[in-house]
């Protein structure tokens, strides 16, 4: 089993149920022909410390893989990137500990908080990738990214802007499906 510990993102903030982003990966699996059940653990509305407080009785003695979405809530908030960084390592410590693989999914942030926030925030995701040796998804949003981000997000997000509308779930999962069968795989 796999549990995807995350935000709304993970929890598939403003979707029917099924067109959320954990059972549109699980679609995506099954059809890849994986033998695996995913788990939505995510939690609208939730930061880094959120995920850390739930990362415990998340990891049941069934869980074999962790993928961990988180980050996007202290971006928003401008909470600093330090303590995100903290929280994320908590959660990977218990990962660890757990004895489960890990794929660690992260985020740019815009620059509507500096350079060097942005430079901060946006190194959290491969340093810690590259320190505890997990699979790395640098950009959530890479499956949706163009170089028409306007016109991106009036095709691929919901009307607020920041969360994928469906087809955008679609486009994220076709991008991210085959990390997600390395991390299954343990390769």
């Amino acid at each position: 089993m796999v549990a995807a510990l995350g935000d709304s993102l993970t929890a598939g903030y403003g979707l029917p149920t099924e067109e959320g982003f954990v059972p549109t990966l699980q679609a995506w699996l099954d059809e890849a022909g994986a033998d695996v059940r995913l788990v939505n653990a995510g939690v609208s509305g939730d930061t880094t410390a959120g995920g850390l407080s739930r990362v415990d009785w998340t990891l049941t003695d069934d869980v074999d893989a962790l993928i961990v979405e988180l980050g996007g809530n202290d971006m928003l908030r401008g909470l600093d990137p330090a303590a995100a960084r903290e929280n994320i390592a908590g959660i990977l410590d218990a990962a660890t500990a757990a004895g489960v693989d890990i794929l660690l999914v992260g985020l740019a942030a815009p620059g509507n908080y500096g350079p060097d926030y942005k430079a901060e925030f946006d190194a959290i995701w491969p340093e810690l990738s590259e320190e505890y040796g997990t699979l790395l998804y640098p950009d959530f949003f890479a499956g949706i990214s163009e170089g028409d981000r306007a016109g991106a997000a009036a095709r691929w997000l919901q009307s607020d802007g920041i969360h994928p509308n469906a087809a955008g779930v679609e486009r994220i999962v076709d991008a991210i499906g085959p990390v997600v069968l390395d991390l299954v795989r343990g390769d």
